[in-house]
């Protein structure tokens, strides 16, 4: 079969393009950006092609055209989640999708959603959008399967990393009423085997299907079972009537590495109960042998890949639509605008590929080599204003990719070796980048970085010249930290 995925760089469609392929599919993977799957060693066996769902209508069509030319099966893996116009972005995308399938004479459409609720109009905006999309997307006629899943489980989804943040940092909590309400969550490998299975399953079926593991659990009780599974003392967790869904979504953004503007509309739809009301989808695309994973396994699954590092995708590799996306600029363009720079260089006694070892790690659990709690309270004051702060972490610790998320920055390009630029998703009056850069020097290396800000208005300006007197001591003493960390690595062979 040739499979078209969207969402290749996310959550999902990150981990399932690569089955499809070990399967024997043909897979093309459609990207506004194909730079973003340049690193991913799995996209060598897939076919890469740029296209935009949210192009204007008539570029749209022109566009998509070649996209679906000779596709079968059409996977729908986006969505916006966590920008302010969600809904509308998504109708849009699912629109352009469903009529550019229909005219290419694609044979299904298969579409991970969000659980059914009874009365659709008391949903929350999440929901709701999730089966608005699901609407749009079989309006064409071309056969839709929609897999309605509540909770998944694994490592770097954003619901994990919710339930894993809050219970592991609250031994005790005061909740919302909605940890009362029953949830059905499904192991995110047992969502990608039904995803798979739809490759191959019978042509004419067109429904939607609930999926979901062998457990209903209460917010509470996965909290409660994670504890236990995870070797934590029992949570203490205080039931109130006053904490709303707007302000359960500001404390889990502060408390989990999930930022506010995505937390929120996962918060609100846990005011429904999700349970699977039939199971039908076994007919024709059996459960994976051994059956479906519990709850206590899931996240023991979960918790093994977090722990060796080893992280497929995570939610914060797809882009946050609130961040700045536009690339650095070259130099010659920026004749006329005010660009401020911190610059920074110094040899180092160490080989480049030692001195590069250490760039390639920066980040996460290693830090960022000068002052932290500068860099906390950078971190700290983004959360607070609505930002993704620095919790997002790395994936990998040695590891990098063009476009993943590396704390508050992404990461915008890499040259093995020899550059590592980030594109900061901070928030900020302005746009701004960190590059490092690494030459050969006689027997050692030289280490050159760069802090680049584009101002965007009064405030930008005022912003630099209040934080500029700070440079010293942060960019300083990282460059000169890196360094040393080079040459110490040098040393100890």
């Amino acid at each position: 079969m040739r499979c078209l995925v969207t969402g290749a760089t996310g959550y999902i469609g990150g981990r399932l393009a690569p089955r499809l392929i070990e399967a024997g599919h043909e897979v093309r993977c459609l990207t506004r950006s194909a730079n973003r799957l340049r690193d991913v060693p799995w996209a060598r066996g897939a076919e890469i092609v740029e296209g935009d769902l949210l192009a204007d209508a008539a570029d749209a069509a022109d566009s998509l055209a070649a996209v679906f030319d000779g596709v079968d099966v059409a996977y729908y893996l986006v969505h916006s989640l966590g920008a302010d116009d969600f809904a509308a972005r998504d109708r849009r995308a699912a629109r352009a999708f469903a009529e550019a399938a229909a005219r290419a004479g694609v044979r299904r459409i298969v579409y991970l959603g969000g659980p059914a609720v009874e009365g659709d109009g008391q949903a929350s905006a999440h929901l709701r959008s999730r089966s608005e999309v699901a609407t749009v997307l079989a309006s064409t006629g071309v056969p839709t399967v929609v897999l309605r899943a509540a909770i998944i489980l694994g490592s770097g989804s954003a619901s994990f990393e919710m339930l894993r943040h809050l219970t592991e940092r609250l031994p005790v909590m005061i909740t919302p009423r909605w940890v009362a309400n029953r949830i059905q969550p499904i192991a995110v490998r047992d969502v990608l085997h039904y995803l798979l299975g739809w490759a191959t399953a019978p042509d004419e079926v067109g429904r939607s299907f609930d999926i979901g593991g062998p457990d209903v659990l209460t917010y509470g009780d996965m909290m409660r079972r994670y504890a236990r599974v995870a070797k934590l003392p029992p949570r203490v967790i205080l039931p109130v009537r006053t904490l709303s869904p707007w302000l359960s979504s500001q404390w889990v953004g502060l408390v989990t590495p999930v930022p506010g503007a995505i937390a929120k509309p996962l918060v609100e739809s846990l005011i429904h109960e999700a349970v699977c009301r039939e199971h039908d989808i076994a007919d024709y695309v059996p459960d994976p042998p051994g059956g479906l994973k519990g709850f206590d396994e899931a996240v023991l699954l979960a918790l093994a890949k977090v722990h060796d590092s080893d992280v497929e995708t995570r939610w914060s590799t797809a882009s946050w639509t609130g961040a700045p996306a536009d690339p650095l600029p070259t130099d010659p363009d920026w004749s006329g605008a005010t660009v401020y720079l911190d610059r920074r260089e110094c040899s180092v006694e160490a080989s480049p590929a030692a001195l590069w070892r250490v760039i390639a790690g920066i980040g996460g659990e290693t830090g960022w080599y000068s002052f932290p709690l500068a860099w906390s309270v950078r971190g700290w004051l983004d959360r607070a204003l609505g930002g993704v702060g620095l919790r997002r972490g790395r994936r990998d610790p040695s590891e990098l990719y063009v476009g993943e998320a590396l704390d508050f920055w992404r990461v915008e390009e890499i040259q093995p070796g020899r550059l590592l630029r980030l594109r900061a998703e901070m928030l900020l009056p302005g746009r701004a980048w960190l590059e490092m850069t690494v030459d050969g020097e006689g027997q050692g290396s030289v280490y050159r970085q760069r802090a680049i800000f584009l101002p965007r208005g009064l405030s930008g300006h005022l912003y630099w010249r209040a934080v500029s007197p700070f440079h010293a001591v942060v960019f300083g003493g990282m460059a000169r930290n890196i360094a040393g960390a080079a040459e110490r690595a040098e040393q100890a062979g």
